[in-house]
């Protein structure tokens, strides 16, 4: 049985006898090669996006100050991503941050089973949209290639609901980008699928991060407002 397929991931371990020492020696540098990576990656996404997620932050910040809600939504992995991020939102860990309301629609499996098996797997998230989307949501999906059909159908769904529209892509951000539907669409510059998805944890971190230091700017400046002394009639 030939080896090709393992060979071509790995050359470094290929066409060689069994040294446990340089075999271990050759993962390591495998390891310090694709960490290197990564923050390249990284931090050229965050160079390159910077503004772009400060005017998301902004949006998600609007949006929860007058009462708005987070929607996320993905596939495979991706949808692991959605999951975090709202809960991030739902549970937040730094002490003084307030609970924020976030759904995930990739939870409920027998919802979208239900709508994959009667009208198609390209409309289980658009069909949660028009039953809970309004205007001043946001809906946030990621997608690793900005390709994903169902992910597009939703955000079809909240651009006619009054919804503000976030993407999360790779690559060339695929139809997310090219359609100019959506309010924001970041772009992590890789074709790489992990350190894709390694930026967007990185991403929705401080997107999240950003989006509480903003809300508390607005109560700051909402508690800084004088108030008007009621006359007595």
């Amino acid at each position: 049985m030939s080896d090709a397929p393992l060979d071509a991931l790995y050359p470094f371990l290929s066409g060689q006898g069994k040294d446990p020492e340089r075999e271990r020696q050759a993962l390591r540098d495998s390891i310090a090669a694709k960490a290197r990576d990564s923050v390249v990656v990284k931090q050229r996404f965050f160079d390159q996006q910077a503004e772009a997620l400060i005017d998301a932050a902004k949006s998600l910040a609007l949006a929860y100050a007058g009462g708005g809600r987070l929607f996320t939504m993905g596939n495979g992995g991706s949808s692991c991503d959605a999951a975090h991020l709202a809960v991030e939102f739902q549970h937040p860990v730094t002490t003084g941050r307030p609970s924020l309301p976030a759904m995930n629609l990739c939870h409920d499996a027998a919802m979208t089973s239900a709508v994959g098996n009667d009208i198609g797997f390209e409309q289980i998230f658009a069909r949660q949209i028009e039953a809970h989307g309004r205007p001043g949501d946001v809906l946030a999906g990621f997608s690793t290639s900005g390709n994903s059909d169902n992910l597009m159908s939703a955000f079809r769904k909240a651009r006619d609901l009054g919804l503000t529209t976030l993407g999360l892509a790779g690559g060339d951000g695929g139809e997310m980008l090219a359609s100019g539907l959506l309010d924001h669409c970041l772009v992590v510059p890789s074709d790489s699928i992990h350190r894709v998805q390694e930026s967007h944890v990185a991403c929705y971190h401080i997107l999240w991060d950003l989006t509480h230091t903003l809300l508390a700017d607005h109560r700051g400046s909402a508690r800084a407002q004088p108030t008007t002394k009621r006359e007595t009639p």
